[in-house]
């Protein structure tokens, strides 16, 4: 398996992770009816316009795949969110992974080559949502030094009120420049699953 980045004609095999992975990893968090009714059809034409508008390394979606077979992906780009500067922090704005490849290492070789590239755009940190009843999600972010940030959003989802919660990491660019910043301080004794998340 390797982590690479996505190009136009991974769009079906992409639109198939993201279906199976929202069918099995909210089973039972979100209307049933409409994880039922989700098809890799209804997703093509998104994945086909994102893959064909990737700006490395700022914006694009990474594939993880072994032997021609897409086990996984992360849309990245800079941050949507009001709050934050877009030149300087990163956002993952879809993470899943095939339920078939679950706890075999695919989510953390795909969030490892996440952020590497946010550290080559040279963003200092990066963001995500999840969904807040989703444990499995929020544990696998947390192993990988993730950290909800306070920020939370109320949606409306398959007619079922839900909320997403903001998690952020810090990218060696942004770990580099705070070790910059608290060093003199320091010198004087002053002491940082492979589940789906909730991507859109």
């Amino acid at each position: 398996m390797r982590v690479r980045r996505g190009v136009i004609g991974d769009a079906e095999q992409v639109a198939k992770v993201h279906v199976l992975a929202w069918q099995a990893g909210y089973r039972g968090l979100l209307p049933q009816p409409l994880l039922d009714g989700l098809h890799p059809t209804q997703r093509l034409p998104r994945w086909t316009t994102t893959l064909s508008q990737a700006t490395w390394p700022t914006r694009g979606t990474l594939v993880a795949a072994d032997a021609g077979d897409i086990l996984g992906f992360a849309d990245l780009c800079p941050t949507q969110n009001d709050d934050q500067e877009a030149d300087q922090v990163g956002e993952i704005l879809s993470f899943y992974v095939l339920p078939a490849a679950w706890g075999q290492g695919v989510g953390r070789h795909l969030m490892a080559a996440a952020m590497d590239t946010f550290d080559s755009a040279g963003f200092t940190s990066a963001t995500l949502w999840v969904l807040e009843t989703n444990l499995h999600a929020r544990r696998f972010y947390a192993r990988l030094g993730w950290e909800p940030d306070g920020a939370v959003r109320d949606e409306i989802v398959g007619g079922a009120a839900i909320r997403d919660v903001r998690y952020q990491a810090h990218s060696s660019v942004g770990e580099g420049r705070r070790a910059k910043v608290s060093a003199p301080a320091a010198r004087h004794g002053r002491p940082r699953t492979d589940r789906p998340g909730r991507g859109h």
